[in-house]
């Protein structure tokens, strides 16, 4: 093979690595999804410009809040872009992390739909939620063809609410009141569920079936299902 013939094939061959490093600067680099029950790693991500919106959101709000770092812990439970709640001007029961998105919605869900609720329709004024929790490494439960699907509590993405207190006493809860007590209560909670449903993807209720007889799942997604 001639000198030229060499340099141009060199040449050409610099030119495609170059190229193939230039196509991979553009890919996610996060690492891929570690098996379950692997040790939980810290991950070392940028905060998204989508997650600092959402920060400066929640702080003009006044929503007092604590960013948590980025955590894998295997099996497709990831902890990205999430926060613990502080402050919502109500309290609220077994809150563990949240997606900053998920977080907006529900302290605007509550301020904007729980609260005045609960005092036009129930004459008194909301002074605690009761959640059973957001995050849970786990796979959906009691959906038919689900096949082991991650829940949406697998990436902080979801919060079940069982109840609401109010300040004269009174306390509304989801397992009590959906179907049986007073028709007020009902009421109350049917509207919720309507306004929750303006503002999540994903709104779970009695009604969807027996495995949420208890609690509303409100999920931060886009599938548009409200049952």
């Amino acid at each position: 093979m001639g000198y030229r013939k060499r340099v141009k094939r060199a040449a050409l061959l610099f030119l495609l690595l170059l190229a193939g490093c230039m196509a991979g600067g553009g890919q996610d680099r996060r690492p891929p999804p570690r098996p379950r029950g692997a040790r939980p790693v810290t991950l070392a991500l940028p905060t998204s410009r989508e997650t600092q919106a959402c920060y400066a959101d929640l702080s003009r709000e006044d929503v007092r809040f604590s960013p948590l770092p980025d955590r894998d812990y295997g099996g497709g439970c990831r902890l990205i872009g999430t926060l613990q709640l502080i402050d919502i001007g109500v309290p609220v029961t077994n809150l563990k992390a949240m997606r900053c998105g998920l977080a907006r919605n529900f302290t605007a869900w509550v301020d904007y739909a729980v609260a005045p609720a609960a005092r036009q329709m129930l004459g008194s004024d909301l002074v605690r939620i009761e959640s059973m929790g957001s995050y849970a490494c786990r796979a959906v439960v009691g959906a038919p063809g689900a096949g082991g699907r991650l829940s949406g509590h697998a990436t902080a993405n979801a919060v079940d609410i069982s109840g609401f207190v109010l300040k004269d006493g009174h306390r509304i809860t989801i397992q009590q009141n959906w179907n049986g007590g007073d028709a007020q209560a009902r009421a109350f909670l049917r509207t919720i569920r309507a306004s929750a449903c303006k503002r999540f993807g994903t709104v779970l209720s009695p009604d969807y079936n027996a495995v949420h007889y208890n609690h509303l799942h409100l999920e931060d997604d886009h599938a548009g299902f409200c049952r």
